[in-house]
């Protein structure tokens, strides 16, 4: 047994990141100031086409170590070449809840494969890696492969982990060309009878929650607050109202492509502040609650709610030490408020996985940060070129 000396530190339970793609961390700052279509088109999906295998598994250790030293304990990750993402998890110690990304536009094979990763790494990493199947968005991914994704899924008791109604435009381009929000097609396809996590949901409408009170206790929403001020949506993920009909909400990143970094943090700050002004109310969203979307509620979105986002007997030991004797939190008059909206990633000292120390006095133990970086930079040529003219989808919501 070890003992660490945490004078002046709390114990807090790790983080959750709810919605991510981890690898993108080798696309950080590529995309910059621009409007999402362009940035999907002329710049992120035409050098998705580049990603090789190993791109992926280098870009998954550094977001790795990014979320470790950020007092991230799990994170739900929704991309391609996932075998990659699979091993880097096993090896490094952190937890996680991943799933083979999959468009219309690879045909039955997209899907298959999705399949195939979620049956095979299942319960992987000793316990650590869960799966779900992941089709992309109902406008990548057609109403015939969501109703299957969704026969698969209570076939082989797998969730669904996808983007629906990301953003106002979404939805309103889904209902002048099908007369169906995206949340509705979901419920149509039969999606919303299995357990999903809809990432981002800024685009859920009024009409909306009726159908997601339907799925209640089978259907969670991941919010990622800083990409939606950087692409400038006009909306954020309608928090209030989707705890009013007992929907969770976790909050996460997203990709680092489009959010820049992985700090769920700086999640639960923006999200407590974007709530303020989004309903006129400074009692809405509190500290404590935004810890609570952060930990318990962002577990429960992963289906991990029974056994991470607390520390309580029973729990698994995913608890990360945070140091609060520096000038910015002192003096600590509520330690939510402190924790919230005075300290910072950077504050964490030592996070703990399963028993196991990943990080301890903000030395990494399980990852090579200058090994990774310089690999992923000799890399970068290859993978930011664009003059192929290629991209692997297109973006027309």
């Amino acid at each position: 047994m070890e003992r660490l000396d945490a004078r002046g530190q709390v114990a807090m339970p790790g983080l959750v990141n709810c919605h991510t793609h981890a690898p993108m961390v080798a696309l950080r700052g590529l995309a910059e100031d621009l409007p999402t279509e362009e940035w999907f088109n002329d710049v992120v999906w035409p050098v998705e086409s580049n990603l090789t295998e190993k791109d992926v598994e280098l870009g998954a250790r550094l977001a790795c170590a990014e979320m470790i030293r950020g007092g991230v304990t799990c994170f739900a990750d929704h991309y391609f070449a996932m075998d990659a993402v699979a091993a880097v998890v096993a090896e490094c110690g952190i937890r996680a809840h991943l799933g083979q990304a999959y468009f219309s536009s690879q045909g039955e094979q997209g899907r298959q494969q999705s399949l195939e990763f979620a049956l095979h790494h299942r319960g992987g990493a000793h316990g650590r890696i869960t799966t779900a199947l992941a089709p992309h968005a109902p406008y990548t991914v057609t109403d015939a492969d969501l109703a299957a994704t969704a026969d698969l899924a209570r076939a082989h008791g797998l969730p669904v982990h996808l983007h629906a109604s990301e953003n106002r435009d979404q939805a309103d381009t889904s209902l002048a060309r099908h007369g169906v929000t995206p949340i509705e097609v979901l419920e149509r396809t039969g999606v919303l009878d299995a357990d999903v996590l809809i990432a981002h949901g800024t685009g859920i409408l009024e009409r909306d929650l009726s159908v997601l009170a339907r799925a209640r206790g089978r259907t969670a929403v991941a919010s990622a607050p800083r990409g939606y001020l950087k692409f400038a949506w006009p909306t954020t993920t309608p928090i209030r109202a989707l705890r009013e009909i007992g929907v969770p909400v976790g909050l996460a990143t997203d990709g680092a492509a489009s959010n820049n970094s992985l700090d769920v943090w700086e999640s639960m700050a923006l999200t407590s502040l974007i709530q303020k002004s989004t309903e006129g109310d400074p009692r809405w969203l509190t500290s404590r609650q935004a810890l609570h979307h952060a930990t318990l509620q962002s577990a429960r979105a992963v289906g991990l709610g029974d056994r991470i986002g607390s520390i309580a007997p029973g729990r698994r030991a995913d608890i990360v030490l945070v140091d609060l004797t520096g000038p910015h939190t002192q003096p600590v008059h509520d330690l939510a408020a402190t924790l919230v909206h005075s300290a910072r990633s950077s504050d964490v000292r030592t996070t703990i996985v399963d028993g196991r120390i990943l990080m301890r006095d903000r030395e990494l133990l399980t990852l090579d940060v200058p090994a990774v970086v310089r690999e992923l930079g000799e890399r970068m040529p290859a993978l930011l070129d664009r003059s192929h003219g290629r991209r692997i989808q297109e973006y027309d919501t």
